[in-house]
């Protein structure tokens, strides 16, 4: 089973990446932060729903959000959506 989640971070270059967790290339790359998020929610519910975690630029996780039809891990924790 191969995992379906992705992550939003900031390159060097000032960049933002949307990657699957488990690929070597990003998906896709974006100028803003909000094109990548984006991008990589519609990637994630059109394979199936997963985790979307979102960096800021200093690398620290700013959000997670569970795209359906995943199911969330923590559904009584989780009330940022």
């Amino acid at each position: 089973m191969s995992n379906k989640n992705r992550t939003v971070y900031r390159r060097s270059n000032g960049d933002w990446v949307n990657k699957r967790d488990d690929s070597d290339r990003a998906s896709s790359v974006h100028t803003t932060q909000k094109d990548a998020e984006t991008t990589a929610k519609e990637m994630t519910k059109n394979q199936g729903g997963g985790e979307v975690t979102v960096k800021g630029e200093n690398g620290r996780i700013r959000s997670k959000d569970t795209v359906k039809p995943g199911k969330d891990p923590n559904p009584p924790k989780d009330k940022e959506h």
